[in-house]
C-alpha cells in the first residue's frame, strides 16, 4: 500500500513495506528521488534499524551475550508497517517485533517512521521504543537516495556535495565484507566544505564521514543551484554513496553507527555510535530534506 502526502509546494510517496519513501516532486512535477533500477541499484531510501551497515559476519552479541544474527541494515527495512495515521501532509507508519526478528534481534520493541511535508521540506522522523525488560542497544539510519543529474543535459560530474562547515575528512575504508577499516583511510576534504562528484570515488563502495564537524549537506549543481539539502542533527555519521556500475543517482545517509570496525569486538554495545535505550523509554531521530 502507498500514502501520498502533500503540501502546496511539494509532495511525497511512501510504501508501507518498509515504510520506504518511493517519490519526492516539487510543485512542477520534478522528481527528486532515485527511482530504482535492478541494472544498478534497485532500492530508493530504505529504513535501518536496529543495526545500520553490517556486523562481522552478519553476527553479534548484545546484552548478558545475546546472540544477534542480522543481515545489511537490521531487519525492519524487510518489514511491513502498519499505517497508524495520514493527516495529508504526514503519515505515520508502526512496526513490532515479532517471533521472527526476535530470533535475529533478541529484544521487544516497536519502531515508528513520520514523514511530514511543509512547503519544499519532507522530514522523516525515527522512534525506537524499547517494549523489552532489558536495556537494548540499537543504531538508526537512512538511506535516501536522490537523482543526480536531475534534468536532462547535465552530468553526475555536475554535481557537488557540499557541508555546512569546513571539514578534514580523512574517511575510513570501506572493505570488502562490508565493515570498516579504520586504519587506512582516504583524504576526501582537507579544510574544505565542497565535495566534488565524480563515479571513480565510489568505484570501491562508500564514503563514510565518521568526523564531520557538519550536521547539514547539500547535493546539487552549482550552475543552477537545483538539488537536494540534507540536514541531520540527531546524527554523528555520514555515508555518501553511488553503485559502482554507475548509477545516476547520489544516496545521502545519516547514520547514528557504522559497520563493525577494525578494531571493535562484536558486542553491540561497544560498537561506534551506541545507543542504549532503557525499558519502556523512547527516543526520536529526524532527518530533513529540502528540495532546492
Amino acid at each position: 500500500m502507498n500514502t501520498t502526502i502533500k503540501s502546496n509546494s511539494a509532495s511525497a510517496e511512501i510504501k508501507s513495506f518498509g515504510a520506504e519513501l518511493t517519490s519526492i516532486k516539487d510543485g512542477e512535477g520534478t522528481q527528486y528521488l532515485w527511482q530504482g533500477d535492478p541494472a544498478y541499484w534497485s532500492g530508493q531510501s530504505p529504513v535501518l534499524f536496529p543495526i545500520a551497515g553490517n556486523l562481522r559476519g552478519k553476527k553479534a552479541t548484545a546484552g548478558s551475550g545475546k546472540a544477534c544474527h542480522m543481515e545489511r541494515h537490521g531487519v525492519v527495512r524487510k518489514m511491513e508497517f502498519s499505517l497508524l495515521e495520514n493527516t495529508g501532509d504526514s503519515a505515520t507508519f508502526s512496526v513490532h517485533s515479532n517471533q521472527e526478528t526476535r530470533q535475529r534481534f533478541p529484544y521487544d520493541f516497536e519502531f515508528q517512521v513520520k514523514y511530514t511535508i511543509c512547503e519544499k521540506s519532507l522530514t522523516m522522523s525515527f522512534t525506537a521504543t524499547n517494549r523489552d525488560s532489558e536495556p537494548m542497544p540499537f543504531f538508526v539510519g537512512g538511506h535516501p537516495a536522490f537523482n543526480c543529474p536531475l534534468f536532462e543535459g547535465e552530468s553526475f560530474e555536475d554535481y557537488v556535495v557540499e557541508f555546512e562547515k569546513k571539514e578534514y575528512a580523512n574517511c575510513p575504508r570501506p572493505t570488502k565484507d562490508g565493515l570498516v577499516d579504520v586504519e587506512h583511510r582516504t583524504l576526501i576534504l582537507n579544510n574544505s566544505n565542497t565535495f566534488p562528484l565524480d563515479h571513480t570515488w565510489f568505484s570501491y563502495d562508500c564514503q563514510i564521514f565518521d568526523q564531520l564537524k557538519s550536521r547539514s549537506v547539500k547535493m546539487y549543481n552549482p550552475k543552477t543551484g537545483r538539488g537536494m539539502r540534507v540536514d541531520f542533527p540527531d546524527f554523528e555519521y555520514l555515508v555518501v554513496w553511488s553503485s559502482k556500475s554507475g548509477g545516476n543517482f547520489v544516496a545521502i545517509e545519516p547514520w547514528t553507527g557504522i559497520s563493525t570496525c577494525s578494531d571493535e569486538d562484536d558486542a553491540l554495545e561497544h560498537k561506534r555510535g551506541v545507543k542504549i535505550l532503557p525499558p519502556n523509554a523512547s527516543q526520536t531521530f529526524s532527518i530533513m530534506m529540502t528540495l532546492l
